[in-house]
């Protein structure tokens, strides 16, 4: 299982992080605090404190790791 930290500050950014992630099979959840919610579910990121930084925690298939990774690039904390 890998761990990412991103930003989601807008619903724009949410609208397209779930379109992204929603392309891949593997397994997705976000972590802000205690809460943790599956990272495909629109209605569920936005229910989240997206001020803050949150973690995604990605438990991919084998070949996708890489893909996964580039595919977030634009969400990641700078």
């Amino acid at each position: 299982m890998n761990t990412v930290e991103i930003v989601l500050n807008s619903m724009d950014k949410v609208k397209s992080f779930v379109k992204v992630i929603s392309k891949f099979s593997a397994d997705f959840d976000l972590t802000c605090g205690r809460a943790v919610i599956d990272a495909k579910s629109i209605v569920g990121v936005m229910s989240l404190d997206l001020s803050k930084k949150l973690d995604l925690k990605i438990n991919p298939k084998k070949s996708d790791v890489n893909e996964i990774i580039e595919a977030l690039e634009p969400y990641k904390v700078a």
